[in-house]
């Protein structure tokens, strides 16, 4: 009995003793927390929303993102107008779109379709002048310029017999040159007036004319080969040729005026 009451009385005094401990605790950090500067107890405060305690009043209706998403299918909308699409008179080839056609010479253009020519007009088009290897690879797709004994079902070839028969081929972006040196890619020249640099002592520099369509710099031209492509030569930069554009796909309805 007696070790029971000396148990009670240790018991009393650590409670007392807890109690005395908390009364002067307490109010200290209670002080502390009110003179806290606001920056702090705003950062302590975003440390509880990261936590995952967000009232729901801070959020917006609907982020970027999901806006635009909502938007998709407003206006009838389809997955393949969203992933992109080639225009009617194009041919869809998976990544790109190429004319279906070959460009359209205008009266005043006849003669003058050279390697400038078409690979300007493309782009005023909003397109490219495609290479050999993207025209060979369209063969089995596309009716590109051909011999006249090629299929007019799956090649471009001469059908008028008026002003005679022959076979066809069609410009390409690829460039090859014929002959060595960096002259056989055409030359910057020197215009006349240009004077070299007095501080250096340099002299004037002669005169030369400048060669922006060299002979020796030509583009590959190829042909529908039977759906199979083919190679059909170059031609000299400054000659004119049939050419027919690329595109890149657009989203939603693709239009494009050819001509």
């Amino acid at each position: 009995m007696e070790r029971l009451n000396r148990s009670a009385g240790i018991a009393a005094l650590f409670v007392a003793l807890l109690a005395l401990v908390l009364a002067v605790t307490v109010p200290a950090l209670a002080q502390k927390g009110a003179q806290r500067p606001k920056k702090q107890a705003k950062k302590a405060q975003t440390v509880t929303l990261v936590r995952g305690k967000i009232p729901a009043r801070y959020l917006p209706a609907t982020v970027a993102r999901a806006r635009r998403a909502d938007r998709l299918g407003a206006d009838g909308d389809t997955a393949e107008g969203l992933r992109g699409s080639c225009s009617p008179d194009t041919v869809d080839l998976g990544t790109w779109c190429l004319s279906s056609a070959l460009y359209p010479l205008a009266d005043d253009e006849v003669g003058k379709n050279d390697y400038l020519f078409a690979t300007q007009k493309c782009v005023d088009l909003g397109g490219w002048l495609p290479t050999a290897a993207q025209l060979v690879g369209a063969a089995p797709r596309v009716k590109l310029s051909s011999t006249i004994d090629d299929s007019r079902l799956t090649a471009t070839i001469d059908l008028d017999a008026t002003d005679g028969m022959k076979d066809r081929r069609e410009m390409s972006s690829t460039l090859i040159t014929t002959a060595a040196g960096a002259s056989a890619a055409g030359a910057l020249g020197v215009t006349e007036g240009s004077k070299g640099d007095p501080k250096t002592g340099e002299p004037d520099p002669v005169t030369l004319p400048s060669n922006p369509l060299p002979e020796t710099l030509q583009y590959v031209t190829v042909y529908d080969n039977k759906d199979k492509g083919g190679f059909a030569g170059g031609k000299a930069v400054s000659q004119p040729e049939s050419f027919r554009c690329a595109y890149a796909k657009v989203e939603g309805s693709a239009q494009r005026e050819i001509g």
